[in-house]
């Protein structure tokens, strides 16, 4: 299993306990990234961190106690506070790539997520995905436990320096997500997506982690999946900008369903994911298929076989490396599966391939105890 980090207090001394606690991973990810960026976008490690200097107005303006956290895990761990900021930015740098066709290597696939509602899944919310990525993560990827001063205490399954990733806090909300990429996306200074991802689970309500994804300009393209222990999700397809390029989507059947491309029929733009992720539309086909032949709920033990599958080995929803992948920045797996239950605050993690790593059941009734400030309905 990933470490497990506890951390807990103001925004800069929860940080700082972050990357102390996790100061081996976090370097890994600063050396590991500073050669994704030069294989990917053709960028030194100072053009990166130059580049970096620009999204601190915007990540200010945001919220001003995530720059806190970033320089508090910059301390922690003992590396710069540019060093930290770049690899929040992986995702800004690695698809603005892509999406300038200034270097078209062949990059790592990412995530197949789903969210079930009650009415299928006999009575409660299920959440979760799978994290498809560069096989280094797998050395970097701890859980990380806040609870904080200042909004609700969350649990996200994360890279070692990066704010957040998918999870869930106390007040009910969890989060899962993929990378989307489209032609707007080049690497403008913005609000970058693993800020947004940490200010979802400051959301007391879904519709607060809507309102978190229209404050200030995004900087990148990516997909939000947000469910509730109430029974609500809302999926928001989000291209740079500001809340005009947000493209909702809701459940059908009580179910919703996402991969790595655009899919609401609102979005006008280029999709650039079908090119970067050929295999993302081949990943929902079959995700659609499993949960239309299934006759019972949608339970845990049919997300957790579902999440394992090996139609199109090695790719596809269970992700093996390339053998055609010759270097490092081009080798990816799927990292982790995870399946969360928010109204539990239960959380079922597969840390690695999940047809062959067992999921382990973590209960977080400890961690996510703070009550919320918007009573939950029964």
């Amino acid at each position: 299993m990933f470490p497990r980090i506890q951390v807990a207090g103001g925004a800069r001394e929860r940080g700082r306990q972050y990357g102390e606690a996790t100061r081996d991973r976090v370097r890994r990810s600063v050396a590991a990234y500073d050669e994704v960026f030069a294989h990917a976008a053709g960028w030194d490690p100072a053009r990166v961190r130059a580049a970096a200097e620009g999204f601190r107005a915007p990540i200010a303006a945001h919220g001003a106690k995530y720059l806190d956290e970033l320089q508090g895990i910059a301390e922690g761990a003992a590396v710069g506070e540019l060093d930290v900021l770049a690899i929040n930015l992986r995702t800004e740098i690695i698809w603005a790539a892509s999406a300038r066709d200034a270097v078209r290597p062949a990059l790592p696939l990412e995530c197949t997520a789903f969210a079930a509602l009650p009415g299928r899944t006999a009575g409660r919310t299920l959440i979760g995905q799978t994290w498809d990525w560069l096989v280094h993560a797998a050395e970097t990827t701890v859980v990380l436990e806040a609870r904080q001063d200042d909004g609700p205490d969350y649990v996200t399954v994360v890279e070692a320096g990066l704010l957040a990733k998918a999870g869930m806090n106390s007040a009910g909300v969890a989060l899962a997500t993929n990378a989307l990429v489209s032609a707007a996306d080049r690497g403008a200074p913005g609000v970058p997506y693993h800020v947004l991802l940490r200010s979802i689970l400051d959301a007391e309500t879904v519709s607060d982690g809507l309102g978190a994804l229209s404050r200030g300009a995004r900087a990148s393209s990516a997909n939000y999946l947000l469910a509730d222990a109430d029974g609500v999700a809302l999926d928001v397809e989000a291209a740079p900008g500001d809340p005009a390029e947000l493209f909702l989507g809701y459940p059908e059947d009580d179910l919703v369903l996402h991969a790595n491309h655009f899919q609401n029929p609102g979005f006008g733009g280029r999709d650039v994911s079908l090119v970067a992720m050929p295999d993302s539309p081949f990943r929902m086909a079959r995700l659609r298929g499993l949960t239309a032949a299934h006759a019972g709920p949608l339970d845990l033990p049919f997300w957790t076989e579902a999440l394992a599958d090996h139609a199109m080995f090695p790719l596809g929803v269970c992700c093996h490396p390339d053998p055609r992948a010759t270097v490092a920045p081009e080798r990816y797996a799927t990292i982790l599966a995870l399946v969360m239950d928010p109204a539990e605050k239960t959380l079922w993690l597969a840390p690695g391939n999940p047809c062959s790593t067992p999921f382990e059941r973590i209960d977080l009734g400890d961690a996510l105890a703070k009550p919320p400030l918007v009573g939950r309905a029964a």
